[in-house]
């Protein structure tokens, strides 16, 4: 097994190469980073082997992400937006369960496991559904706020789905019950609005010019509350968004946002990476067919079912194809859901391939499907490049 500076030289110049050819061949860059695990990782040529200690590096990546997105977004304008968004969002989530239930049920799966596969096809990537979103939209319209509002109840489900598997699992004495979780949350949120008031922006008066220390007190702050809603039951993701959210009162939360996004980018490449080096190109026959039919099923309904609920909900057609395009993949929490129910005994590992080859499938054909026809920052063409 190769050392840990070893391991970073082969993915960050191997994903320089990488993305140096993907820009030259107009490709999506996330597709060259999760290329690259494929063919490093214990599946390809073996470079890198030790996987699981890169996904759990990486999440902090995820973790970065959320912590920004809050930062962006004052309470009040949270409230509103999970207020319009809870009814598309959940009634979205139960059209593509069954859906994805149906299909695994077609394909001769059993039950349980299909359950599973539909849950599983419920969310929409917050990774690629932000990441490829202009920093002016996602922060200054109306799109953006929608798009966090859907990403963030699908998260709430998301960690409720979790939560059940790990019930089910050998030792469910070490996951919480799932009412802790949830009752936690307005506690956490009250926390966070009370430590922000009466010791951080204190601190942040006192000390502003002291650029270093602002960078490791916000730092410190995300991953203390990404910590903490992991303890109570909840995920570490929801944590960050919610110190984001307490913090984005500050003057300063913008020159923070600033700070972070180079450290959010280094982790991001170490998160799309992990997702390529743990897949099992070996047994990908064995799904192959279940996985392409699942990924075109859900690329073709998700902007469709976006587009109508929105519509109905009074949004412009134009707005209500674009976030259905956006969100049109399925979720790096589809793949957790997958390594979950594979480690707890509740589905086979075929089942848990196929949600990670449809979720893999639907990461590429999306990206291609945002670069080349919405407006993004790494768009192809010149006309639809939007910083």
């Amino acid at each position: 097994m190769a050392n840990l500076t070893t391991t970073f030289f082969l993915i960050f110049s191997g994903a320089a190469l990488l993305a140096s050819f993907a820009l030259y061949t107009r490709q999506p860059l996330i597709i060259a980073y999760i290329l690259l695990g494929a063919l490093l990782g214990p599946f390809g040529f073996e470079l890198v082997t030790d996987v699981n200690f890169l996904a759990d590096i990486s999440s902090v990546g995820i973790i970065f992400l959320l912590f920004l997105l809050g930062l962006d977004m004052q309470p009040q304008a949270l409230i509103a937006t999970l207020r319009k968004a809870s009814f598309v969002a959940l009634l979205s989530c139960a059209l593509f369960m069954v859906t994805g239930t149906g299909l695994a049920l077609a394909f001769g799966y059993d039950p349980i496991d299909s359950l599973v596969i539909g849950a599983a096809m419920m969310f929409s990537s917050t990774i690629i559904g932000i990441k490829l979103l202009p920093t002016t939209v996602l922060h200054h319209r109306h799109i953006g706020e929608l798009m966090i509002g859907l990403l963030l109840i699908q998260d709430m489900i998301a960690i409720l789905v979790l939560t059940l598997l790990l019930s089910l699992s050998n030792d469910p004495v070490s996951s919480p019950p799932v009412w802790m979780a949830f009752a936690a949350l307005p506690l956490l949120l009250g926390t966070a609005l009370g430590l922000v008031r009466f010791v951080l922006l204190p601190l942040i008066t006192r000390f502003d010019r002291f650029h270093e220390y602002i960078f490791l007190l916000a730092i410190g702050w995300c991953l203390g509350m990404a910590q903490l809603a992991h303890a109570v039951g909840l995920s570490s993701e929801i944590g960050a968004f919610i110190a984001g959210v307490a913090l984005a009162t500050s003057p300063i939360s913008q020159y923070i946002a600033i700070s972070l996004k180079p450290l959010r980018d280094f982790f991001l490449v170490l998160f799309f990476f992990s997702i390529g080096a743990r897949f099992d190109l070996n047994l990908l026959n064995s799904v192959l067919i279940p996985a392409l039919t699942l990924a075109g099923v859900m690329l073709a309904i998700k902007p469709v079912v976006f587009r109508f609920l929105l519509i109905e909900m009074s949004e412009r057609k134009v707005l209500a194809w674009d976030i259905g395009f956006r969100l049109g993949q399925v979720s790096e929490f589809s793949l957790l859901i997958a390594y979950v129910a594979l480690a707890s005994g509740v589905i086979s590992e075929q089942s848990s391939l196929l949600i990670q080859a449809t979720t893999l499938i639907t990461f590429v054909v999306s990206s291609y499907i945002v670069i080349f026809t919405r407006y993004t920052p790494i768009a192809i063409s010149d006309k639809l490049r939007r910083d």
